[in-house]
């Protein structure tokens, strides 16, 4: 079944990114026209030449980023030339030592570009080249090979990195803490409405490019408001976590729980037709009926009822199915609850009778 608490970040993540990417891309252009300028009467033409084009690929980047569903390929694209062309000015002969300053730049960036994993990789990569051609151009200079400035950048440099790294796991472990608690319902874990509709609409789309099927049962349990008058709300509470149990260990990985709200549960099937929801759905109703909470000495029996309702025969948006559940739900409540209802060409008292 799918998990409410498994919860990817990366999508969340994109608008930081990308407003992070827009203003380096203004920084890369600005600072390309200025040191390719001083470069030019410096007489550095290669080095000015790479910050031309640096420069002319940062405004390509605007026009692209500013467009694209793709972002993360987008922020390698400036990314790896970027740290590319640093390393270019760091190996020109008439490059200054101050310029390998810039390295520091590097786990900094690719831990906000690119996250904990990639950011990490790309950061040791690329220092890794650094001190490669910073050993090659000084390794004979003893001016630049004391061991205590040495050791002082390395250090230096190793904090960075660390620091990058450390900050990228924490927020990334925040964020998903605050995606966590506004996506999943706080008592029983399932998903709540909002992940319930994201999904639907990702699940929708995908049944409608693969011509799959995808239904829907909505539950709602039995007399549910004489266990909070007889036994008190901390019991009924116990009996929807125990009922929220019963039904994570009846639904498939890609299956997708969620509680909206009081004792009412949905349950989205993809790949799953009609006939199939409604064996899911009974299956359901067995199971929770059959099983009652036992808790501290009390034994609390419960049932419900469920109605069921699939994509297309039944409409397009979650508002219509949820209306022909709803109506169907109601419908096994009217014919005495504790079973289930589906569309009337199905011959749901077959299927669903409590003693059939």
């Amino acid at each position: 079944m799918i998990d409410a608490t498994d919860l990817p970040s990366r999508e969340h993540a994109q608008p930081h990114r990308k407003a992070v990417l827009m203003a380096l891309l203004w920084i890369t252009l600005i600072a390309g026209i200025v040191f390719a300028t001083l470069n030019i009467r410096a007489g550095n033409r290669p080095l000015a030449m790479v910050e031309i084009v640096m420069a002319t690929y940062s405004v390509f980047l605007m026009w692209a980023v500013r467009r694209t569903r793709h972002l993360d390929r987008w922020l390698l694209a400036y990314s790896l030339p970027f740290f590319s062309a640093m390393m270019f000015a760091l190996y020109v002969p008439r490059s200054t030592v101050s310029v390998f300053g810039w390295i520091l730049l590097v786990p900094i960036l690719s831990h906000l570009l690119h996250g904990r994993k990639l950011g990490l990789a790309i950061s040791l990569f690329f220092t890794g080249i650094a001190t490669a051609i910073f050993l090659f151009k000084f390794h004979d200079s003893p001016v630049y090979m004391k061991p205590i400035p040495l050791l002082n950048m390395g250090i230096l440099t190793l904090c960075i990195l660390t620091f990058s790294h450390v900050y990228e796991v924490s927020r990334e472990r925040s964020e998903n803490k605050l995606l966590r608690l506004a996506r999943t319902d706080f008592l029983t874990g399932l998903a709540n409405r909002v992940m319930f509709e994201e999904i639907f609409e990702k699940e929708t789309h995908r049944a409608q490019r693969e011509l799959t099927p995808l239904s829907l049962i909505l539950l709602d349990l039995d007399f549910f408001k004489s266990v909070n008058d007889r036994y008190g709300h901390e019991m009924g509470d116990r009996v929807l976590v125990h009922v929220a149990r019963l039904i994570r260990k009846r639904l498939r990985l890609s299956d997708l729980a969620c509680r909206f709200g009081g004792e009412e549960f949905a349950i989205l099937l993809p790949d799953t037709h009609i006939k199939q929801a409604m064996t899911v759905a009974e299956e359901l109703r067995t199971t929770v009926a059959e099983r009652p909470l036992v808790y501290d000495g009390t034994t609390i029996s419960q049932t419900m009822s469920l109605g069921v309702a699939e994509i297309g025969p039944d409409g397009s948006t979650l508002e219509d199915l949820l209306a022909f559940a709803d109506e169907r739900l109601y419908l096994a409540k009217g014919k005495g609850r504790n079973r289930v209802a589906g569309p009337q060409w199905l011959d749901a008292e077959t299927i669903s009778s409590p003693n059939g």
